[in-house]
């Protein structure tokens, strides 16, 4: 089977996540997590290290992560280039290039690989966990971020092309047979947990009775809603102190992975 994504973003979404990314609650509480967990790996490091962001999108996490790499080399790669235009203008210094996952084109190692949300979108997700494997130094580390709870599957899910939301096992098994040591593992947006199932939901079953088109719905979820998402930013800033401590949350939509290349 061809492990290559399909097209996963239509062109013009890339602008509306650039717009609402940086004011976006779960993209701000994302980023959060994704720095506390690379800030756990960082001192293992040694100087001149490499930093890959697979799927990097508009550039929206190598911004954030770019903060914390001061002794290292940030590179960003992603399937659409137009999502790129985006990510040059976010981080000039960043190294970034088109490539496909599943056949990643670098010639060089780095010391960790970063796949934040990527994985949930292709047929074959073990083969592109061997191939990111490859690019890994001895010792190097994944950090990845999945969708959670296949009972959480929504339009959402099927607008934006997912193929699965993952179990906390099933991720876990994945990657060890893949060649990878977890080395840390929580869910995560506990808090959004009950938001999401009973909204989604709601909003769904009212879409199916208006026929609006899920893509729609997306749009919506978007939208930044200011005194909402405070309040939802607020119920999840605790979060980061417990990846800082390795603790693994009891619930949460999303997945949240560290692991290193056995």
């Amino acid at each position: 089977m061809d492990p290559e994504p399909s097209r996963v973003y239509d062109p013009g979404l890339y602008e509306k996540l650039a717009e609402v990314e940086d004011r976006h609650f779960w993209f701000q509480a994302r980023n959060r997590a994704i720095v506390a967990a690379f800030e756990l790996v960082r001192p293992r490091l040694e100087a001149g290290y490499r930093v890959l962001e697979v799927g990097c999108g508009t550039g929206n996490v190598l911004r954030a992560l770019q903060e914390v790499v001061p002794q290292g080399r940030l590179f960003g790669m992603d399937y659409e280039s137009e999502g790129l235009r985006y990510a040059k203008l976010r981080t000039p210094q960043a190294g970034l290039v088109v490539g496909d996952a599943g056949h990643p084109p670098f010639g060089v190692q780095f010391d960790v690989i970063g796949a934040f949300d990527v994985i949930e979108h292709v047929d074959d997700d073990q083969h592109v966990l061997a191939q990111l494997g490859g690019l890994l130094r001895p010792k190097g580390f994944l950090l990845l971020t999945v969708p959670a709870d296949p009972r959480l599957w929504s339009y959402f899910d099927v607008a934006a092309h997912h193929r699965r939301r993952y179990r906390f096992g099933d991720l876990h098994t994945k990657l060890a047979e893949t060649g990878y040591r977890v080395e840390y593992m929580t869910p995560f947006m506990t808090a959004l947990t009950p938001v999401l199932w009973a909204g989604r939901r709601l909003t769904g079953r009212r879409g199916r009775a208006q026929e609006v088109d899920p893509a729609e719905l997306v749009q919506a979820d978007l939208r930044v809603r200011p005194a909402i998402g405070a309040g939802l930013g607020l119920m999840l800033a605790p979060e980061v102190r417990f990846i800082r401590s390795r603790w693994r949350l009891p619930a949460g939509t999303s997945l949240l992975a560290i692991a290193s290349r056995v």
